[in-house]
């Protein structure tokens, strides 16, 4: 139960660093929003730090915005795990953990240098807080500091001027921060349940109750993103495989050890596989196993050699030693030209044509 939870956690916080690359037009309206800032206060000032500040920040937003359009069709993606999230998480954070103290900096500046320029400033640390809020609001460890790294500066500098004015608009900056900071947690909390239950209900129907690997649906839809989502590179190989000797085993055991068999098939069969590729039963003694990214057809034969050896060990069911053995029929199609329907259906003919030419083996305990 420990097990599922930390999994179910991971593939949670997979789809909270998904949603920091789904939106890029809020940066891109900051970006052009904050260079034309930086051009008209250098032009009305000709302050040689406010500039080294802004310029800082247009770099620090061109590298935001490099980094979500090169990797947003990844984070798009399915298939990758918590690790590769964290990695693109950090890639996130540093760009944009950078313009926020760039712009907090700059607009603190301005504030105490340049009073034409503060409603300026006001505005653009509202609307980045703003679109913080909106974009990486799932996320409270990038938002949040973010959000305060922009806004803090600024009401400083503004509660420094001891003017009226200034105290209110500084006082209104912090208002304003500690509204967005309560958005982004509540919002964070009811997105963490609503994802987890959509999560928990997407596996239920797309897994096999017995042996707990996905089924044709869940097959149908990771082929579907493998294949289309990350590219059409290589060779696609489907080893379709059924079991030879599982029904004396029913016979003989019973069909509770029939199921434990199956169970520890799956265990096996799960073993043999890269991170890339995806083992499904089908229904009875029959499993799917699809490989992606293959160089050449001929890579394909190493995985039957593999998933062979493994279902040859002897099983230990209940104090009885039961040996079985599997039979597997391979298609392969290169990956632009790949069409799952029919490479299951020619790795089916494959399996048969492999059975007729050899001995179905009987089930026996040792």
């Amino acid at each position: 139960m420990a097990n599922r939870q930390l999994l179910l956690a991971d593939r949670v916080y997979v789809e909270l660093v998904r949603s920091l690359f789904v939106n890029v037009t809020p940066a891109a309206i900051m970006a052009v929003a904050f260079t034309l800032s930086v051009v008209l206060i250098a032009q009305e000032t000709g302050d040689s730090l406010s500039t080294a500040l802004g310029v800082a920040g247009v770099i620090a937003i061109s590298a935001r915005l490099a980094v979500t359009i090169k990797l947003r069709k990844r984070a798009l993606s399915s298939s990758f795990d918590a690790v590769e999230a964290r990695r693109l998480e950090l890639l996130f954070l540093v760009p944009q953990l950078g313009f926020s103290c760039a712009l907090g900096l700059f607009s603190g500046h301005v504030i105490l240098t340049d009073a034409e320029g503060q409603p300026l400033m006001v505005c653009l640390v509202v609307g980045f807080c703003a679109g913080i809020a909106a974009g990486s609001g799932l996320r409270p460890p990038i938002a949040i500091p973010c959000m305060a790294a922009a806004s803090v500066p600024s009401a400083l500098a503004a509660f420094a001027q001891l003017d009226a004015m200034s105290l209110a608009t500084g006082a209104t900056i912090l208002a304003f921060l500690y509204g967005g900071v309560q958005s982004v947690t509540n919002r964070h909390g009811a997105a963490v349940v609503g994802i987890g239950k959509r999560l928990t209900s997407g596996s239920l129907a797309r897994r096999d109750p017995l042996t707990d690997l996905p089924n044709r649906l869940a097959l149908r839809e990771h082929f579907d993103e493998s294949v289309v989502l990350n590219g059409t590179k290589g060779f696609v190989a489907v080893h379709y495989l059924d079991l030879d000797g599982f029904k004396p085993v029913n016979d003989a055991f019973g069909h509770a050890t029939g199921d434990t068999l199956l169970q520890m098939v799956a265990q096996r069969l799960s073993g043999i596989i890269r991170s890339e590729d995806i083992v499904a039963r089908l229904g009875g003694d029959e499993f799917v196993i699809i490989q992606f990214g293959l160089e050449s057809p001929a890579d394909a034969a190493l995985l039957p050699e593999r998933a062979e050896s493994a279902i040859a060990q002897p099983f230990l069911i209940d104090g009885e030693r039961i040996r079985i053995s599997t039979c597997i029929g391979t298609a392969t199609a290169k990956a632009a030209q790949s069409h799952l329907e029919l490479l299951m259906r020619e790795a089916d003919e494959n399996l048969y044509a492999a059975k007729r030419r050899r001995r179905p083996v009987a089930a026996a305990s040792a």
